[in-house]
């Protein structure tokens, strides 16, 4: 039973070594009260973002915000020195967190200004601070590192990372090659800004180097030995996306009818049809800003290497890479992801039909509009087996890839744009270019999925298109005709 204090009476003075405790005792229960994050202790990021398709990618616990990349390369060596500047924010209390990072040496690593632990296992970086980084901070990692870059190459032969080329190199990340030359939380769900400057030695002839990089050109710098560049992109970017080009380049600089800024760097191998080139991506630009809504960012432009081996086109942030001169449809292809995968960018690479299939569907609008197939006639040609790029479309549906290594395989392409042309005819031309600038809009400079695409669709439209994704974007092999 309680023992209650007597009322009136005399009272004995606390003795103060009983007092100080009491207190201290209550000022600890209510900080931990009131504050239960402080009283938490730290947890490790996650190794990855478990992305069903590629479980290893990207890293847990934290948002990047900023990358500022300083690079030193000498490409008579093919030798890379690095500082790699990271803003981020805590997204849970970290007491270490990963990095993505293929080859290269770590030299030092710091953390808000103190030293960090460092340890490597295969392509993951783990940094450990001296104390725990709390949820909701912002903090700043800063990596120095150094080595011989690598070119990746996947079980098919296809090379990305860092790829050197006959008058110097280019780096080309989808889906994980920028981990080659970079440390980052590489996985297309954590966009950021960046801003990259490189330094390289002039060539044997003391020419400077040209050195072109996504967003916009902010400072060069020549002195006797070396040239110094300095690239911005404000708006958010994947880092797959994120690209340098180093070499001898016959640069255009112009403007399109609207007043935006172009840049075309061209290989001097390559330079026969520059102009043509410059002139065709206005027009795209144009197009493609009346039929998907607004141009996604502050420059557009293009980059034509001489690397005809390569094998494909990469739609690279701002400027897509080409490793010869493009035909028309591959330059509207690649400049169409600047809205689809570039601006709008999957959470996830299972759904890698919103990049592929809207661009690819890009293509076969641009036939229609100028004089060429129409869509449906392409779409046939596609659905009989004609067209030459039809050709294992029906491996598997475009929207559950089996695995990383086929996200970028015909189903995804063909029968992803397949799966737009009969949302079309099912919603009307009105109803469906209005589906397409909504999803520009809504989403720009952000990421989205498959899920939010089909509740658009279906809200826009009032009908209920379950059973269209069900077949077209989903259901195994050939659908029946209509």
């Amino acid at each position: 039973m309680p023992q209650r204090l007597a009322l009136g009476g005399p009272r004995r003075a606390a003795c103060p070594g009983r007092r100080a405790l009491l207190l201290a005792l209550l000022l600890f229960v209510s900080v931990a009260c009131s504050n239960p994050e402080r009283a938490a202790e730290g947890r490790p990021g996650a190794l990855g973002v478990e992305d069903a398709l590629f479980p290893s990618a990207g890293n847990g616990g934290y948002d990047v915000s900023h990358y500022g990349l300083a690079l030193t390369y000498t490409p008579e060596t093919n030798h890379l020195e690095g500082s790699a500047v990271i803003s981020a924010r805590a997204t849970q209390n970290l007491s270490r967190f990963n990095l993505d990072l293929t080859g290269l040496t770590v030299r030092r690593a710091v953390v808000d200004g103190a030293e960090a632990q460092v340890s490597r296992s295969e392509s993951e970086m783990t940094l450990t601070p001296s104390d725990v980084i709390e949820r909701g901070k912002t903090f700043t990692a800063t990596i120095q590192y150094d080595g011989e870059p690598r070119t990746l190459r996947d079980s098919e032969g296809a090379v990305e990372g860092w790829l050197e080329t006959d008058d110097g190199a280019v780096a080309l990340g989808e889906p994980d090659g920028s981990a080659a030359w970079f440390p980052g939380n590489h996985h297309p769900s954590d966009k950021a800004a960046y801003d990259i400057e490189v330094t390289v030695p002039k060539d044997g002839d003391g020419e400077p180097y040209d050195v072109v990089s996504n967003g916009e050109l902010v400072g060069k710098e020549v002195d006797e030995d070396h040239v110094t560049v300095h690239w911005r992109s404000k708006e958010p970017m994947a880092s797959y996306l994120a690209t340098i080009a180093i070499g001898s380049f016959d640069i255009r600089e112009g403007r399109t009818a609207d007043g935006l800024p172009v840049y075309v760097a061209v290989d001097p191998d390559e330079a026969r049809g520059a102009e043509k080139l410059r002139n065709s991506l206005s027009d795209i630009v144009a197009w493609g800003s009346d039929r998907f809504g607004p141009y996604p960012f502050r420059s557009t432009g293009a980059v034509i290497d001489h690397l005809p081996d390569l094998g494909y086109a990469l739609e690279t942030q701002t400027k897509p890479y080409f490793g010869s001169e493009p035909e028309e449809g591959l330059l509207v292809h690649e400049l169409a992801h600047q809205w689809f995968g570039n601006s709008v960018t999957p959470r996830a690479w299972r759904d890698m039909w919103l990049n592929e299939g809207f661009a690819t569907y890009a293509e076969w609008l641009w036939q229609e509009d100028h004089g060429g197939s129409t869509a449906q006639q392409v779409f046939d040609a596609f659905y009989e087996g004609s067209d030459p790029e039809s050709d294992g479309i029906w491996d598997f549906p475009p929207g559950d890839p089996p695995s990383g290594s086929r996200v970028s395989d015909p189903p995804v392409y063909g029968r992803g744009a397949m799966v737009l042309h009969e949302l079309r005819e099912v919603v009307g031309d009105g109803t469906f270019f209005t589906i397409l600038r909504a999803w520009t809009a809504q989403h720009r400079h952000g990421n989205a999925d498959t899920a939010e695409f089909i509740a658009l669709c279906e809200r826009t439209s009032g009908k209920d298109l379950s059973g269209l994704f069900r077949t077209w974007l989903y259901g195994n092999g050939k659908p029946a005709a209509a």
